[in-house]
């Protein structure tokens, strides 16, 4: 599926809430919190999405403090994009640099696709065990950092049954657990265009 294929129905949220839906009602998941999108190019793909009115993007490189894949730490580097819309948070991913978790996805014209539902939890661990434990392996486990921010998240290997990945992430600073405001990420974005330094490296 295509972000294209969501902003243009009637009505976003109503598609937004067809996602995964069975899957997600049989194991009481939360309310959709994110869109993981990737593209071939998180600076062009944003550029794209803020002349629609969509943004603008906060944009960051850099590599993670975590990245466990199938149970083996790995070092990798990627960069990656966040805004909100409709009260939805949109994650722009590029291709990793040491793991071809995303590459799969990337789309040969440049459209952005659909690759996980993010869910955001009290308990990251907790959520991915228990999936875990009835037959949904963790794919990835990670940790990002930025300053005081800490993001912890879990890709649940849950494509057949549901159709898509199942992500569970949990944002804190300096300890407590809290979710970035829209207008924030909309804000920084906003002061990284006007620097005409698009992305922050870590």
């Amino acid at each position: 599926m295509f972000l294209e294929d969501l902003l243009q129905t009637p009505d976003f949220h109503a598609a937004m809430g067809d996602l995964a839906r069975p899957f997600r009602e049989r194991w009481a998941l939360p309310e959709v919190d994110q869109l993981g999108l990737v593209v071939r190019d998180v600076e062009e793909a944003a550029g794209i999405l803020e002349e629609r009115g969509i943004g603008p993007f906060f944009i960051a490189a850099g590599t993670p403090l975590l990245w466990r894949e199938r149970g083996q730490e790995r070092r990798v580097r990627g960069k990656m994009a966040l805004t909100r819309y409709q009260g939805i948070e949109l994650e722009l991913l590029e291709p990793l640099d040491g793991s071809d978790f995303y590459t799969p996805s990337v789309h040969p014209e440049g459209r952005i696709v659909l690759h996980h539902l993010g869910f955001r939890v009290k308990d990251v661990d907790a959520w991915a065990d228990r999936l875990a434990q009835a037959g949904y392996p963790i794919w990835v486990r990670g940790r990002l950092g930025l300053g005081p921010i800490r993001t912890d998240f879990a890709y649940m290997d849950t494509g057949e049954e549901a159709g898509i990945i199942v992500e569970f992430i949990r944002w804190r600073i300096a300890g407590i657990r809290f979710t970035p405001p829209g207008g924030v990420l909309k804000a920084v974005g906003w002061l990284e265009k006007r620097s005409g330094n698009r992305c922050i490296s870590t």
